[in-house]
């Protein structure tokens, strides 16, 4: 598997928060997608879930910290934005093209997604059967992104690349990581 490491940004401007660094690996053998992401640094200002005995599919969990993982075709406009919660709870959702038509993809229904909390840091690892959106042999183009929400309620966005005057995470010029067809 050729594993390409990435470093996320906060996006300019949101002011000054804890010193945290968000870094990790993406990478692909046939349908198998893997992610591994470490937020790492001063989490007491972070206002971070709980694991639940019991995670589910919900909606709206970038209301609250988590992790994204957008996926696009290359050559196509379609999309999916995937979030893990550090509480296991999870959603993927299809769009059309730049924030259209969107609709929970039904063929996942689960995630297959670990989280770890130490002091210090929150790791999450995903191993995703990508052919049940992806054809084989297509090429992916990847963003990552995460939203962090303070104990006192502040969000801050961090991405690959912030492409636009404002945090968008949709903007296909930020997928930044191209992952080849094999």
């Amino acid at each position: 598997m050729d594993l390409r490491s990435f470093s996320l940004k906060p996006f300019p401007g949101e002011g000054d928060g804890p010193a945290l660094k968000i870094t990790g690996t993406i990478g692909r053998r046939a349908d198998t997608l893997s992610l591994g992401c470490a937020l790492q640094g001063n989490l007491s200002e972070l206002a971070i879930p709980a694991p639940e005995e019991s995670p589910e599919r919900k909606d709206r969990l970038w209301e609250e910290t988590c992790l994204e993982l957008f996926l696009g075709e290359e050559g196509s406009e379609r999309y999916w934005e995937f979030h893990l919660s550090p509480a296991g709870h999870w959603n993927v959702y299809r769009f059309t093209s730049y924030r259209k038509s969107m609709r929970e993809e039904p063929a996942f229904a689960a995630l297959p997604f670990r989280i770890r909390t130490e002091p210090g840091a929150v790791t999450v690892s995903l191993n995703l059967d990508v052919g049940r959106i992806i054809p084989a042999g297509t090429a992916i183009e990847a963003g990552i992104s995460a939203v962090l929400r303070s104990v006192t309620g502040g969000r801050s966005h961090w991405a690959l690349a912030h492409p636009g005057p404002r945090p968008d995470f949709h903007r296909r010029d930020g997928f930044t990581v191209k992952i080849p067809g094999d």
